[in-house]
């Protein structure tokens, strides 16, 4: 019995099982009107940690692929909503806001105006804000934990970007009121 113990410890332990754990946390701007948006434009966040090329263009496409289910366009004339995305790995990351140059809205970690916030996040995750082009603000906010393990195999990491962006989307967009 204490053999069995042991062995479930080191398993539950293991770099390989804490990366299939794919943990959830949304939030939203409760007054916004989510239904009128249509269109998108991706935006870089300045000092966001940043992929090789093929990893973020496989990103990048899984979440076009996603965000197109969910009734979003990719445009870059005239978009309703800025959409960036951050990958957090190693220990430890300041995750950095996309400076619209206006006052953010009231998500995680959004303050200020004209200027980057920071919050501190634990490694492995995958974030993804939706700004309001108009009102220049925060409206949405994913994050997930274990996006992909860098060090997987491509197919083995596309299976695993597929589940978190499922897992992240799967709210979007939220029940109007």
């Amino acid at each position: 019995m204490r053999n069995y113990l042991f062995v479930t410890v080191l398993l539950l332990a293991s770099p390989q099982f804490l990366r299939t754990n794919q943990d959830v946390s949304v939030n939203f701007d409760h007054q916004a009107q989510f239904a009128k948006f249509k269109t998108y434009k991706w935006v870089p966040v300045e000092g966001a940690q940043h992929l090789d090329d093929l990893t973020a263009d496989q990103l990048v496409g899984t979440l076009n692929v996603a965000l197109e289910k969910k009734g979003l366009k990719r445009s870059e004339d005239k978009p309703d909503l800025y959409i960036a995305y951050q990958i957090a790995s190693g220990n430890e990351k300041k995750l950095s806001q996309f400076d619209l140059g206006a006052s953010y809205g009231s998500g995680t970690g959004a303050s200020g105006t004209g200027g980057a916030s920071t919050t501190v996040v634990h490694s492995g995750l995958l974030v993804l804000d939706l700004y309001d082009v108009t009102t220049k603000k925060l409206i949405w906010r994913g994050v997930v934990s274990n996006a992909f393990a860098a060090d997987a195999k491509p197919d083995k990491k596309q299976k695993q970007m597929d589940a978190a962006v499922d897992k992240l989307l799967k709210g979007y967009p939220p029940a109007a009121k």
